[in-house]
């Protein structure tokens, strides 16, 4: 089983934690990473760009020469796509990109995400963040004892709003909870903050 240190908020060593080898053990793997990665960042696009066709743009009705004899190409519009001011063929239409990926899927890769940053010492367990008040240089401080990457992820076992106002000002650092934790945020992060409570929770959601 992997082991990691746990920290107090001033940086300073308190124990040493063993994480369950079904989650942050595993060996990773990329494609089934790739694929969430790709899901989710097509789930966030809007898709709602729009182009218009020959039937939805102004004029065009009459035909702008006759058929034959005048010694041009034969032309039944002016909004045909070939013209100025015409249609757009083949273009975009609002159309969602999301896709489904199989649940085993979905759980292989947060494994391997959790796995390949304890593998890399980019994990960071801490023994608790309690904060009285929202204050931003309370986090900066934390973040500066743990000597963390620019790109944070704080991983919370429940809602804490004081946390969350308290960091959401700081550059790359990102606040987000168990349920909602998902393995984008996790690589795109340099380093991953999870509190201890919230380590026995993923255990449990992902056993």
């Amino acid at each position: 089983m992997p082991n990691v240190s746990v920290f107090e908020t001033t940086g300073k060593k308190v124990s040493d934690i063993e994480l369950s080898d079904g989650i942050f053990g595993i060996t990773p793997n990329v494609s089934a990473m790739h694929l969430v990665v790709v899901n989710y960042l097509a789930n966030q696009r809007q898709g709602t760009q729009s182009t218009r066709t020959r039937s939805e743009v102004s004029g065009g009705g009459k035909k702008p020469w006759r058929q034959k004899g005048s010694g041009r190409a034969r032309q039944g519009s002016t909004r045909s796509p070939q013209w100025t001011h015409g249609g757009i063929a083949h273009g975009p239409k609002p159309r969602s990109y999301g896709f489904s990926i199989n649940k085993k899927v979905r759980r292989l890769a947060m494994k391997s995400a959790l796995s390949s940053k304890v593998a890399a010492e980019e994990m960071i367990v801490l023994r608790g963040l309690a904060l009285e008040e929202i204050k931003t240089k309370a986090v900066v401080d934390v973040l500066s004892a743990l000597e963390t990457g620019k790109k944070v992820l704080i991983v919370l076992p429940e809602k804490n709003d004081i946390i969350y106002r308290s960091a959401r000002n700081i550059a790359g650092v990102k606040t987000t909870l168990v349920s909602t934790l998902n393995v984008y945020d996790i690589l795109n992060s340099d380093t991953i903050i999870v509190l201890e409570d919230a380590v026995a929770k993923i255990e449990e959601v992902y056993a």
